[in-house]
């Protein structure tokens, strides 16, 4: 356990360090504040009684920060190690190839989730100065927060695999943004007419990830959605370490 935490400082020592890190944090806090002044300006003429953890997930401001930030932040786990011939060093050491697969996925997801919680005080703000308890009720923000971690588990798993495919992070960073796009447009499939009819329109419906973070956003936890996303990033680590493994067969 002490190696496993060890690696793990060194992942957020090294997000932390660098330009990258801080230029992820800006534009997370760019984009969520864009999309809580257009949220407030709808609000302003517009009355509603849903919570604005809801609104928020149904703009397009999240999920472009999904898109954009996921590659930047994990495209270095694998492939700057190979790039800077670190990687043969680090898999040499009495370290198992799933500690350190887990280490760099667990740095990245929490680096992850360290870049949203400035959203918090943006919604305790909020909340003072309209005297809206909506802005920040206990329940929704919590399972809303845990939406959000879960879908960034999922988009972290499937960068860490696009990095550990190849040497150079920008090709990391293309593939990584390649599989959160091809997901996105996925779930786009139900929202169209008749889409959601037939097993293959259910099939759609279930791999939807806006469809499985709507229940998030209005505070209600849904097991199916849980495991949708905890299977999803299960899976890509899994390929993640098997590709690491790879290395011994060559």
């Amino acid at each position: 356990m002490s190696v496993f935490l060890t690696l793990v400082r060194r992942e957020l020592g090294v997000a932390f360090n660098s330009l990258a890190g801080y230029v992820v944090v800006a534009v997370t806090l760019l984009l969520t504040g864009f999309s809580l002044v257009d949220i407030c300006t709808k609000l302003v003429n517009t009355a509603t009684d849903r919570p604005i953890t809801e609104t928020f997930y149904q703009s397009a401001y999240f999920w472009v920060i999904l898109l954009v930030v996921s590659p930047v932040i994990t495209m270095r786990t694998f492939a700057a190690e190979k790039s800077s011939g670190t990687y043969e060093a680090l898999m040499t050491t009495p370290v198992g190839d799933t500690q350190v697969v887990l280490a760099k996925f667990t740095g990245a997801l929490l680096f992850y989730g360290l870049t949203w919680l400035p959203l918090l005080a943006v919604l305790a703000v909020l909340r003072q100065v309209t005297g809206q308890a909506s802005f920040l009720e206990p329940k929704v923000t919590a399972v809303a927060l845990g939406g959000v971690l879960l879908v960034g588990a999922f988009f972290m798993a499937m960068g860490c695999f696009a990095s550990s495919l190849t040497r150079s992070q920008v090709i990391a960073a293309m593939l990584s943004f390649l599989f959160g796009v091809g997901c996105w447009v996925i779930s786009l499939r139900p929202s169209l007419p008749n889409a959601a009819e037939g097993l293959m329109g259910r099939v759609f419906d279930h791999l939807s990830l806006v469809r499985h973070m709507e229940d998030f956003s209005r505070g209600v936890v849904d097991s199916r959605h849980v495991v949708f996303y905890l299977t999803g990033t299960a899976l890509f680590v899994f390929l993640t370490q098997r590709v690491v493994e790879s290395r011994r067969w060559k």
